[in-house]
């Protein structure tokens, strides 16, 4: 079985309140969030290509970053298209091209730069084991839903989870979720394992890292920039 990484890299950044660039190109140390993430992917000795959805008129930047911080695996940038699960859709098809119908493909945001090489190998052995994997962290507060008849339902602490990601597939079980909503003309499912739970198929999980968060407020790049400095004072000091 072969694994891909398909990295979505698609935002606009709205929430970051960034005029000149989108928040997976901001720079930290002047490395762009997004090359922070693909490091991962691109160093991990069990994936072995990468497709990226990008802005299509910030395609040419990424080529050129790419380069720069030698990443070897990306096999292409595809532009995204009109909604997230459109733009997945687009990087889905592209890791058609490139690899086996029943590679495993790991689903992942660009600015999710805080997960650890250890995510990447439980999501490939889930997938391998149970046909899909949902990475998440356990609930440390309390849900409150709303019902459509207005009653509120609070579920229990202890058996709920958060999915993040990445969230991994069958490359054909994914593609076909998608190729049934289009027909439908959904185009508005949140992420893929709420795609793939609403066409029937039973999710599993495993438990991935606290700091593996998106980032999409200043308040998350600050946290980014502070989880680096430990990674760093660890490497160095051994704390």
């Amino acid at each position: 079985m072969k694994n891909v990484a398909v990295i979505f890299a698609g935002g606009s950044g709205k929430r970051m309140n960034t005029v000149s660039r989108p928040k997976q190109f901001l720079e930290l140390r002047g490395k762009p969030i997004i090359i922070y993430t693909l490091e991962l992917f691109d160093t991990h000795p069990n994936i072995d290509g990468i497709v990226v959805v990008c802005i299509e008129y910030w395609i040419p930047f990424l080529q050129k970053q790419l380069k720069k911080f030698e990443i070897t695996k990306v096999v292409e940038i595809v532009p995204g298209g009109d909604t997230g699960q459109d733009s997945i859709y687009n990087g889905l098809k592209v890791a058609k091209k490139h690899f086996p119908e029943n590679s495993c493909v790991l689903i992942h945001d660009g600015v999710r730069p805080l997960i650890t090489e250890q995510t990447i190998t439980d999501n490939i052995k889930k997938v391998q084991e149970k046909g899909n994997c949902i990475t998440c962290i356990p609930a440390t507060e309390t849900f409150v839903v709303r019902q459509k008849n207005g009653n509120l339902h609070i579920p229990n602490r202890a058996d709920s989870l958060i999915a993040r990601a990445p969230q991994s597939f069958i490359l054909s079980d994914i593609l076909s979720a998608h190729e049934k909503a289009r027909r439908e003309n959904r185009h508005d499912f949140i992420d893929s394992c709420t795609m793939m739970s609403y066409y029937g198929h039973q999710m599993n999980t495993i438990i991935g890292p606290m700091e593996n968060i998106k980032i999409t407020t200043p308040t998350d790049f600050f946290i980014f920039r502070a989880m680096v400095e430990v990674h760093e004072n660890q490497q160095i000091f051994g704390f």
